[in-house]
């Protein structure tokens, strides 16, 4: 199936050391493979090494390659500074930072604690702007080009109910992605961004919408392609923007998502219509109230 096929060449990326934080798990790790398989060296970091380190050890026993893995939490600007120092440590350059590192809450706002809320804000929308100004004062000091791909979504221009603290998080990294694209084009950085639609990954959408919920709103019923995404398209789209067939691309956000947005804009405003003793259960699942 096309759908599952890498579009660059082989080697593509050859010889780029790319960054991804959230490297580890869902969309972050099946963006890794494919640059690894078009010949780039990885970093990968999160805030669980063991899963890191086990990720690593696969993508190099079934890709070869180098993948380095790093233990950072994107919240702490000195363990980002520090993760930082590791990987040009160990590679001598970062070509490519891969913006990926999320957290959200599925939630009516009203039940949002001021910390659930922050913490949400702190992982996407300072944890980006700490590893952008990581990297990017490093690269204006050396007087090295790069490239910053950030993964917003299309709520980002919209807002969305219910998922308001990364509405509000991933507007401001889209912000951050078009202004920086201006100013620092004369470094030779280049900064874009994508915003997909529903990309199922193995966990991340139970836990968002756990039990009869992720059939009552499964999100392929709201694409008008009549589907969900499949990661390698993510992917191929990803590898797209960190390549330099892409060198005039700047300050874009890309869209792929089936037309969902078009569709209805606020990809969870759709959730007013769950009762609140299913926002009950669907708290008491996490373990605990947010």
């Amino acid at each position: 199936m096309i759908l599952a096929e890498g579009m660059l060449k082989p080697g593509a990326l050859k010889g780029k050391n790319i960054l991804i934080t959230g490297g580890g798990t869902g969309l972050g790790r099946s963006m890794g493979v494919y640059f690894l398989q078009l010949g780039a060296n990885l970093v990968i970091t999160s805030r669980k090494l063991d899963v890191l380190e086990e990720t690593a050890r696969k993508m190099m026993d079934e890709n070869g390659g180098s993948v380095i893995p790093l233990l950072c939490d994107v919240r702490e600007i000195d363990e980002v500074e520090a993760m930082w120092k590791a990987a040009i440590d160990r590679l001598g350059q970062i070509h490519v930072v891969l913006n990926n590192a999320a957290g959200n809450f599925i939630s009516p706002t009203e039940r949002l604690s001021t910390n659930a809320f922050n913490t949400i804000l702190d992982i996407v929308l300072k944890g980006t702007s700490h590893v952008t100004l990581t990297a990017g004062k490093y690269w204006i000091a050396q007087k090295q080009p790069g490239i910053f791909l950030n993964i917003v979504t299309t709520y980002a221009w919209t807002g969305s109910g219910y998922v308001v603290p990364s509405a509000a998080a991933k507007a401001g990294v889209l912000a951050m992605t078009r202004s920086l694209a201006v100013e620092w084009a004369k470094y030779g950085i280049r900064s874009n961004a994508i915003a997909p639609g529903p990309f199922p990954t193995e966990g991340a959408w139970s836990r968002l919408l756990p039990g009869e919920m992720a059939e009552k709103f499964d999100p392929a019923k709201k694409v008008p392609v009549g589907r969900v995404g499949e990661h390698q398209e993510l992917a191929n789209l990803a590898a797209y923007l960190v390549s330099d067939y892409s060198s005039f691309v700047n300050g874009e956000v890309m869209t792929i998502d089936g037309g969902e947005w078009l569709k209805g804009a606020g990809e969870f405003n759709n959730l007013d219509q769950i009762p609140g003793t299913m926002w009950d259960m669907m708290e008491a699942s996490r373990g605990k109230k947010a």
